[in-house]
């Protein structure tokens, strides 16, 4: 049961990572000229976080083989 705490609580703060990058992204892309390769370093990133979120959500699902 700890685990399943200790998992929920990680993709909790994944999730405000990832939420995070949005406004940083947001913010980089609003000032003209801006920097494209940090741009696609952060939605990298976004990307890294969503698969790691999804891998640990698919923890807490059981497997029900019937």
């Amino acid at each position: 049961m700890e685990d399943q705490d200790a998992l929920r609580r990680r993709i909790a703060a994944l999730e405000t990572e990832h939420g995070d990058l949005d406004g940083v992204i947001d913010q980089i892309s609003e000032k003209a000229p801006f920097d494209q390769l940090q741009v696609q370093r952060l939605k990298k990133r976004k990307l890294v976080l969503k698969d790691e979120i999804q891998s640990l959500r698919s923890w807490l699902i059981p497997d029900n083989i019937a």
